[in-house]
């Protein structure tokens, strides 16, 4: 996710340390909650993981210059079922730092609009999640319809900040719109996408049922709540 550089000017860019500074709050208490259900070693483990994990979606997987933004195959969706909620979130800001601070320096002044555009909809997938996955259903059951609601969940978020922070920096002239629209546009392939992934990691994980007790996945993949 790499909101081009000089999109908000530096007069305007404290908004976005603010909104950085909510949702990593936001997301130190979902690991607060994390590592009191299931200890700060499982927390760390799988934190590790999605940190990894999201650089590699970052550097490996393809990514376009579209409009005012980037399009990649984050995963979001996938991070928040197999590792949970903020294994995810920790991920999503450590992989996004680790990327900027070694191989995109240029992208560090953008972070806080970067994080905050990544994190925020993640929430919102969550709490998604919480309402339309019934309590007693393992996350290895979930249907198309239902992982496709997620995963559309996260990336319209992802989509409406990207499209905040243009319109924030650069206001509504025509240019800028179209901009917007067309990177808009471009994310409605990952939407389409995301989903089947998501399946197909989750068929996996349901072939590997004896990972059903790991401390390393999240506990709601294998068992209802």
């Amino acid at each position: 996710m790499h909101i081009e550089p000089g999109l908000v000017d530096t007069s305007k860019i404290w908004l976005s340390y603010v909104t950085a500074a909510g949702a990593g709050g936001f997301a130190l208490k979902l690991a607060y909650e994390a590592a009191r259900e299931r200890g700060m070693v499982s927390l760390a483990a799988r934190t590790v993981a999605a940190t990894a994990l999201v650089f590699s979606f970052f550097e490996v997987l393809p990514h376009y210059p579209v409009g005012v933004s980037e399009v990649h195959l984050i995963l979001g969706s996938t991070l928040f079922l197999i590792l949970g909620a903020a294994p995810a979130a920790i991920g999503l800001a450590l992989g996004l730092l680790v990327q900027g601070l070694f191989l995109a320096p240029f992208d560090l002044p953008q972070y806080g609009m970067n994080v905050t555009t990544l994190l925020v909809p993640l929430f919102g997938l969550s709490l998604v999640a919480k309402r339309m996955i019934a309590p007693g259903t393992p996350y290895v059951e979930l249907k198309y319809r239902q992982a496709l609601a997620l995963s559309t969940t996260y990336q319209a978020g992802i989509v409406g900040w990207v499209a905040f922070w243009a319109l924030y920096g650069q206001g509504f002239a025509v240019d800028n719109i179209v901009a917007v629209a067309s990177f808009g546009g471009a994310y409605l392939l990952v939407i389409l996408l995301e989903p089947l992934v998501d399946l197909a990691v989750l068929g996996a994980a349901k072939a590997l049922h004896g990972l059903s007790g790991s401390r390393l996945l999240e506990p709601r993949l294998y068992h209802g709540a």
